[in-house]
C-alpha cells in the first residue's frame, strides 16, 4: 500500500492559505449574486406590503384593507379547498400508478412510467386548454358533465391533477422503490395475503412519501396561475387575485399583500416537507434488501387496466390539444391545416415570442447549471468560512418556498426601483432568464449538492497534500464526476424556462414576450386554437431539447467516465 502525504504538511498548509483568498472571493461573489437575485427581491416584496406608495411606513394597513375588501375570504377558501382536493385526488391516483410500476410484475412498466412523465414537458396551460376542447361549450364530451360547468372548480381541479400527476408520481415512485424486501418475505412466510401485506407493510413504509407528495402538489396547485386563469371562470383564487391587483389595477402594494399571504402556506408546506424528508431518510436501514415483486396474474391484470386508463387519459388530453391546434375551425371544420400556427397574425408577439423563449431557455440552462454547481461546491467542499457557507445554503433554499408570482412581483419592486443601478435590466431577456434561474434554483442546488456529496473528502485532502490549488481539483475531479448531474440540471432548467408562466408574467416587456405568455394573451383574446398551437409548440420544443441533452449526456458519459464501467 502506498502511503499518501499528510494533508497537514507545511506545504499543504501553505497551499491552503494561498487558496483562501480565492475561495473567499468566490464565496462572497456567489453570496452577492444570490442576495441580489433571490433575497433582496423577496425583501422588497415584504417592504412594499408594509410601506406606502410615497415611502411612508403603514405597518399592517394594507393587510387590513385587503381583509376588508369584498370576496377576500372567498379567494382564500377557494384556494385552500381546491388545492387540498386536487392534491388528494392526484396523490390517490399517482399512488396506485406508482404501486403498479414498482410493486408488481406489470407488463410495460417502463412505458407507463414514460407516458406519465410527459406532462412535465408541457405548460399547465396546455392541460387547461385541452379541457376546454373536451368539456367546454363546444367540447367533444360536454354532455358527460350533466350540466356541470367546465369553467370553474371542475376545470381547476381536473387541470391541476393532470399537470401535477408526474410530480406526485416521481416522489411516490421513489418512496415505494425503497421498500424493504425482508418485510415482504417475512409477511409472506407467515401466510399474510397481498392485501394484508399492503396495509401492514407497503402503506406504512411509504407514508412519508404520501405526505410529502401531498404537500408538494398542494403547493404547486395553490401557487399555480395558468390553470385558474384559463379555465377557472369566475372562481376567485389567490393566484389570480395577484394578477388582477398588479396587471388589472396597477395596485402594487395590494398585490404584495396577496403575495405575502400566498407565501404563508408555501413556507409552512416547505417546512413540513423538509421535516418529513428528514424523518424519511432516517427510516432507511443499512441492511435493507430491494423488494422483488412476484407475479400475481389477477392483480397484475387489474393494475395493467388501471395504468392503461390513466395513460390513455394523459395521452388523450395532449392529443386533443395537438389536434385542435391543427383543426381549421373547431368544431365545424376539422380538416387539418397550419392556419393556427400563423402566430404573426395573433396577439402575443407572434413567432418572435417563440424565439425569445428558446433564447431564454438556453441561457437559463447554461447559467442555472453553472451557478447551481458552484453554489453546491462552495457549500459542500471548502473547509473554511463555515458561517458564509451556511448562509449561502440558506439563501439557495429560499426559492423552494417562494411562489413564482411572489418572486416575479418582487423583481418588479426591486429591479424597477429608480435608485437601483440594475434598473436597465428590467424587461430584458437577461433579467427574465435570471428570474427563472432564481425560481427553480433550489431544486438544482440540492441535486448538485447530492452529486457532490457522493465524493469522499479524501479527494480534496489528496489534492492539498500534492500542492494542487482547489480549482485544479474542481476542474479535474469534481466537475467530471458530477457532469451527468449537471447536464440533467441543465435539462431541468431548459424545460422549466420553456413552460414557466408565473415567474415572468410581471417582468416582460412588449419587446420580450415569451411563448408561454403568448398563450395567455391569445386565450384572453379568444384565440383558443392558436393558444393550443403555441402550447403544443412549447411542448414539442421542450421534449426535443430534453432529448438532445439526454443524447449529449450519454455521449459525454461514454467518453469521459469510462471508469464507471467494469
Amino acid at each position: 500500500m502506498i502511503a499518501l502525504p499528510s494533508p497537514t504538511t507545511p506545504e499543504a498548509a501553505r497551499r491552503t492559505r494561498r487558496d483562501a483568498p480565492a475561495l473567499a472571493g468566490l464565496t462572497g461573489l456567489m453570496l452577492l449574486l444570490l442576495a441580489v437575485f433571490i433575497a433582496l427581491p423577496v425583501l422588497a416584496l415584504l417592504g412594499m406590503s408594509l410601506w406606502g406608495r410615497e415611502g411612508e411606513f403603514v405597518g399592517l394597513a394594507h393587510f387590513v384593507a385587503y381583509a376588508h375588501s369584498p370576496n377576500v375570504l372567498l379567494s382564500l377558501s377557494n384556494s385552500l379547498w381546491l388545492s387540498a382536493l386536487s392534491a388528494s385526488l392526484c396523490v390517490l391516483l399517482a399512488y396506485g400508478y406508482a404501486y403498479a410500476i414498482s410493486q408488481t410484475c406489470l407488463r410495460g412498466a417502463r412505458f407507463f412510467r414514460a407516458v406519465a412523465l410527459i406532462p412535465l414537458l408541457a405548460p399547465s396551460l396546455l392541460m387547461a386548454i385541452s379541457l376546454i376542447y373536451l368539456f367546454g361549450n363546444q367540447g367533444l364530451l360536454k354532455g358527460l358533465l350533466l350540466g356541470l360547468p367546465a369553467y370553474g372548480p371542475f376545470g381547476i381541479v381536473v387541470g391541476s391533477v393532470l399537470w401535477t400527476f408526474p410530480h406526485a408520481l416521481l416522489i411516490l415512485g421513489t418512496a415505494l422503490a425503497t421498500s424493504d424486501g425482508r418485510l415482504h418475505e417475512a409477511a409472506t412466510t407467515l401466510g399474510a395475503s397481498r392485501w394484508r401485506i399492503f396495509f401492514s407493510v407497503t402503506l406504512p413504509a411509504s407514508r412519508y412519501g404520501l405526505m410529502i407528495s401531498w404537500i408538494v402538489v398542494f403547493v404547486l396547485v395553490i401557487t399555480d396561475f395558468g390553470v385558474p386563469k384559463v379555465i377557472g371562470g369566475n372562481t376567485q383564487v389567490l393566484a389570480t387575485d395577484i394578477y388582477k391587483q398588479v396587471i388589472g389595477q396597477q395596485n402594487l402594494p395590494m398585490g404584495a399583500v396577496v403575495a405575502m399571504i400566498l407565501l404563508v402556506p408555501a413556507v409552512l408546506a416547505y417546512a413540513a416537507e423538509h421535516h418529513l424528508r428528514a424523518r424519511q431518510s432516517a427510516s432507511l436501514g443499512l441492511r435493507s434488501v430491494p423488494f422483488q415483486p412476484q407475479p400475481c396474474p389477477t392483480l397484475d391484470r387489474a393494475l395493467f387496466a388501471y395504468c392503461s386508463l390513466v395513460a390513455l387519459a394523459l395521452l388523450s388530453v395532449l392529443a386533443v390539444a395537438v389536434f385542435a391546434s391543427l383543426a381549421t375551425f373547431w368544431p365545424y371544420n376539422l380538416s387539418l391545416s397550419f392556419k393556427n400556427y400563423d402566430f404573426d397574425m395573433m396577439d402575443g408577439g407572434g413567432w418572435a415570442s417563440y424565439g425569445h423563449s428558446l433564447r431564454m431557455a438556453v441561457a437559463t440552462a447554461v447559467l442555472g447549471s453553472v451557478a447551481s454547481f458552484l453554489s453546491a461546491y462552495l457549500v459542500e467542499k471548502p473547509r473554511r468560512f463555515g458561517g458564509a457557507r451556511q448562509l449561502l445554503n440558506a439563501i439557495a433554499s429560499v426559492p423552494m418556498a417562494v411562489p413564482g408570482l411572489a418572486l416575479g412581483l418582487g423583481y418588479i419592486l426591486f429591479f424597477n426601483a429608480p435608485w437601483n443601478p440594475l434598473q436597465a435590466l428590467y424587461g430584458s431577456l437577461t433579467l427574465m432568464s435570471l428570474c427563472t434561474v432564481a425560481h427553480y434554483f433550489s431544486v438544482a442546488h440540492l441535486t448538485q449538492l447530492t452529486a457532490l456529496r457522493q465524493l469522499d473528502r479524501e479527494y480534496e485532502l489528496v489534492g492539498e497534500s500534492l500542492g494542487a490549488p482547489f480549482w485544479t481539483t474542481l476542474w479535474q475531479v469534481h466537475l467530471p464526476v458530477c457532469l451527468p448531474a449537471m447536464l440533467q440540471v441543465a435539462g431541468y432548467f431548459f424545460v422549466s424556462a420553456m413552460t414557466t408562466v408565473s415567474a415572468v408574467v410581471f417582468i416582460y416587456s412588449p419587446a420580450t414576450t415569451l411563448a408561454s405568455l403568448a398563450v395567455l394573451a391569445m386565450d384572453d383574446a379568444g384565440d383558443i386554437a392558436p393558444a393550443a398551437a403555441m402550447a403544443t409548440l412549447i411542448f414539442a420544443s421542450a421534449a426535443l431539447g430534453r432529448g438532445l441533452l439526454a443524447a449529449f449526456e450519454r455521449v459525454v458519459v461514454r467518453r469521459t467516465q469510462r471508469w464507471r464501467r467494469p
